[in-house]
């Protein structure tokens, strides 16, 4: 299997990627914002087929749009973001600009395909080298806003009344999660972008991890998941996206009922006398 180039390449890339997908993820379960990846994936298939139709790299295309979506949500505020209606017309909005696009496109058919479905195996080496600039911007950003973002997201009215600009760090951590996004759909592909993004961190919060534990578990769920997920995609043939989702709901299941368990038995040991 790792004597093929694509192969090796696609293992790289999913590493590159859950290296990512895992931090900014758990914030994005921590925060309620899991929906706001969706959305910018979205937002950011409408900017790669324009970009597509532009003649420009699909992935610079994404990104921007999805910056750009980011940049709105976070300036929306809170209140926006909650409203599912407004949202969904969004979403309708991005998408019809992206199949106008696509109707007017009349090469790099295989290309706009695999940004809704995503085609990992198809990724080249040269586009490693845009998945690992956009992983290292994303860390460093990251690693910047950790703390204020963990107070904002914990103890957000005491956060503002300490002085943190809450709608600054929205703006700033949006424009994050969409750099994440552009990253991901590049393996997963924008519908089904929860993949690698939500629900390896989501598994990690249901274990009750604390914030460092917490990222890093999700990172490496969400690489066990892209790597079993090629693994398997070699043995039976069937699209890597496909183990990828089905292992994420695994191991989300898994996890739920692990933590009850553990919340069964201690209930069970604080009964005993």
């Amino acid at each position: 299997m790792l004597a093929y180039e694509f192969m090796r390449t696609a293992f790289m890339a999913a590493f590159l990627v859950s290296l990512v997908c895992g931090p900014v993820g758990w914030f994005l379960v921590l925060r309620g914002q899991s929906f706001a990846s969706h959305a910018l994936a979205h937002v950011g298939f409408a900017g790669a087929a324009a970009a597509l139709l532009a003649g420009l790299p699909a992935l610079a295309g994404f990104g921007g749009g999805a910056v750009l979506g980011g940049v709105a949500m976070g300036l929306a505020g809170q209140r926006a973001l909650g409203r599912d209606v407004v949202i969904g017309l969004v979403l309708s909005l991005a998408l019809g600009v992206g199949a106008l696009c696509l109707h007017f496109l009349t090469r790099s058919a295989g290309a706009a395909t695999s940004l809704l479905f995503g085609d990992i195996l198809g990724i080249s080496p040269a586009t490693l080298w845009g998945l690992a600039g956009l992983s290292l911007l994303c860390l460093s950003g990251l690693a910047v806003l950790a703390r204020p973002l963990l107070f904002a997201s914990l103890q957000p009215d005491v956060a503002e009344a300490r002085g943190v600009p809450l709608r600054l760090l929205d703006v700033l951590f949006l424009s994050l999660v969409a750099l994440a996004t552009a990253e991901c759909a590049q393996i997963t592909g924008v519908l089904l972008v929860f993949t690698l993004m939500i629900a390896p961190a989501a598994a990690s919060l249901r274990l009750g991890f604390g914030p460092m534990t917490g990222m890093a578990a999700a990172a490496v769920l969400a690489l066990a998941e892209a790597w079993a997920g090629l693994a398997l995609s070699w043995q039976t043939g069937w699209p890597a996206v496909f183990w990828i989702a089905a292992l994420g709901c695994t191991a989300f299941a898994a996890s739920s009922l692990l933590s009850r368990l553990c919340a069964g038995r201690d209930a069970v040991f604080l009964r005993t006398p």
